[in-house]
Parts: C-alpha cells; structure tokens; sequence
C-alpha cells in the first residue's frame, strides 16, 4: 500500500553541516548563531527586531507580557487555533475572550472583535489561519479605537502579506514557530517580532529569567556578573536550533514556490467538485500557503479520515475548536452553539498533506482518493 506521511521536513545538509560546527564549538546555548538568525528573520520581514525563543507560544507569552498584559486583562482571540493560542493569554494571568470567524476563510471576524470589545479588553491576537492573514486594516482600527494592542500570531503566515506588509507591520508584535510541520523548522523554536526598541531589549531580558546578559556575554573574555531587575522565564533559544533555521531561512523562496505549485494542484482537483469545498483567498492577501484544508459534508468527515488513512494517507484537522476542549469548556462555561461558524468549520474540515517533498504523483494519488470517497459517501 501506497504511504504517504502527513508532513516530510526539509531540513538538508546545508543544516546538517552548519549543526555540525556548532556542536563542535565552545557555545551551543544562546550566542552568535541565535543573532544571525534574529538578524536575517528581521531582515526577511523588514523589520527592526525579532527575538529568538523556544517556541511560537512562548512568542505569545513573553509579546502579552511585553504589551503590559496581565492579571484581569482580557484579550480577543478565536477559537479555530491551536490551543497554544489562548493557554499563552492564560500563562499571562489575562482572560481569553473569543469572536467567532469569517466562514469564507476562517480568520476572525473583525466585526466580532468589536463587539467582544469590554472595558477590560487590552489586546487582539489574531491567528492568521492556514498561512492567509487577518484583515489587519480592520483590525488596526478596532485597536486603535479602543487602545488595544496587536500581538499577531503568524505561526502559520511567515511568508504571509496583507496588502503588501508582512506580518509584524500591523500589529504591535509578531509571534511565529519553527515546531516540526512549520514551513521552515528546527523541530522547536519560535519568534517575536517588535518594533519598539524598548520592548525589543524587555524581551531579550524576559525570555531568560530577567538575565541582563546571556551566557556569551557573561564568559566571553573575563566574567560578568549578571543582574535581574525583573522576572522572566526560560525560553530562550539557543545557537543549535538557530544553525538549522538559518539554512532553512536560505531556502524559503524556493520552498514557498514549490507549497504555491502544490496548493494550486490541490485547488484546481477540488475546486469544481461537488461535495468538497476550500477557503477563500482574498485579493489582498499573499497566501503563505501553510496548509491545505477542504470542507466536507461533517456527516461524512470522520468517516472519510479514516478511509483516506486506510489508504495510506496522512491527515489531520485544523482545528476542532478550542471553547469545546474540556478545559476550556469547564473553566468557562462553553457549549455547543456559542460560536458556529468555528464549530461548522471544525467539523468538516480536513488537512491533506502539503510540504515541498510531496511529489506530483503523490499529489495525483490523494486528490484521487479524495474525490472518490467523496463521491463515495
């Protein structure tokens, strides 16, 4: 039987090389290979600043805290996103706050956000959803109407544009993750992009226990001794993971135009099938193209996952809503209902496999099958 894996990394061996001198040189923690990547990413992004840390939800984290978010605060978010979305308001002390979703691309509904709005509201985190951004434009104004803060999380959108501006130049922060399934990954890790040079040097101190110096700079030449003015917390990034994104960074055109051939394969399959619908992609977005979800009927979806694995398909799904996880439901009281276009979504979507190694048959072979359970059904 035909296998074909959910998600195939590209890491090669211009990163096996690079890993290879770190690991034979004196810092494998945080130091020179951690700089050069935050260097490069925020040349990539054309911003000031990013910020190396251990992953996209502590990118969320340590941003919230930077913003000043904290004990009975709330922060808009929504509930189609991985869970890391709202346990990072949580690890704030803040109170997640949800608005439901556009139906056309399952990003969050900026006229929800306004009307979630309370006099306790001090930030958006708006997920931009399968590698297409939010409607930052609207966003923004929802923000600057009421004071609020932006931390985006891109974890999804790294190559990602609206209206021509990367992630990061809407909001006040940007949170991105490198996890294994990422379009560029070193297994972990994750990042913060900031704008405010202030902030910038509060994030450095934050993600590593309110140190005022790492470890390079404490046994570069004679001992430093290090000072803490503030709490932070262990999530900084070392020079291991940042050799293998720089590689990876290297790579990230020639990746997102392989995953942009690929998606277009899936929509040109799926797009005039009955039975199987897509999101939309607007006009003013680029499409980083992280994912490739269809809809289908959500009588038929669990059965249809199964049959795609029994013929030797990956798969998964992005996502079941978070108010129906069982935390979140008895800690805040959620039922079904309370947000149905997240639960439609959620229940009829279904993430095919799409990274560059995928080949064009492999492509062939899960569209096929696709449409014949479907039809099937």
């Amino acid at each position: 039987m035909k296998k074909i894996e959910f998600f195939k990394h590209n890491i090669g061996d211009e990163e096996i090389e690079r890993l290879n001198k770190v690991l034979r040189s004196l810092f494998i923690t945080t130091g020179d290979e951690v700089a050069t990547f935050e260097q490069d990413l925020a040349e990539y992004l054309d911003l000031s600043h990013t910020v190396g840390v251990t992953s996209g939800t502590a990118a969320m984290h340590l941003a919230l805290l930077a913003a000043g978010i904290g004990s009975g605060d709330e922060v808009i978010t929504t509930p189609l996103t991985f869970i890391g979305t709202a346990n990072s308001i949580l690890m704030a002390g803040a109170t997640p706050v949800l608005a439901d979703v556009e139906k056309s691309t399952g990003n969050i509904n900026p006229e929800a956000v306004e009307n979630a709005v309370t006099s306790h509201t001090k930030a958006i985190l708006p997920v931009h959803l399968y590698g297409q951004m939010c409607d930052m434009e609207k966003i923004r104004k929802i923000a600057d109407k009421h004071d609020l803060a932006i931390i985006e999380d891109a974890a999804h959108s790294l190559e990602g544009k609206w209206n021509g501006k990367n992630s990061g130049h809407w909001g006040d922060y940007a949170c991105f993750s490198f996890y294994a399934t990422k379009n560029i990954t070193s297994g972990e890790g994750g990042a913060i992009s900031v704008k405010s040079e202030e902030k910038y040097e509060l994030l450095k101190k934050l993600r590593l226990h309110g140190f005022d110096k790492t470890a390079a700079d404490r046994y570069t030449g004679y001992f430093k001794q290090y000072d803490v003015d503030i709490l932070g917390w262990k999530y900084n990034m070392d020079n291991i993971h940042a050799a293998i994104l720089i590689e990876q960074l290297k790579k990230i055109d020639v990746m997102y135009t392989r995953r942009s051939e690929i998606y277009t394969k899936y929509h040109d399959a799926f797009s005039k099938i009955e039975g199987i619908e897509l999101h939309t992609i607007r006009p003013e977005a680029r499409h980083a193209f992280h994912l490739i979800t269809i809809l289908v009927d959500p009588e038929i979806r669990d059965g249809a996952l199964t049959e795609l694995q029994n013929r030797g398909i990956g798969v998964s799904i992005n996502f079941h809503p978070l108010h129906l996880m069982t935390y979140y439901r008895e800690k805040y009281g959620y039922k079904h209902g309370m947000f149905p276009i997240s639960e439609e979504i959620g229940a009829r979507t279904i993430s095919l496999p799409f990274y560059p190694e995928l080949k064009n048959e492999e492509i062939e072979y899960i569209t096929e099958c696709v449409k014949d359970i479907v039809r099937g059904s």
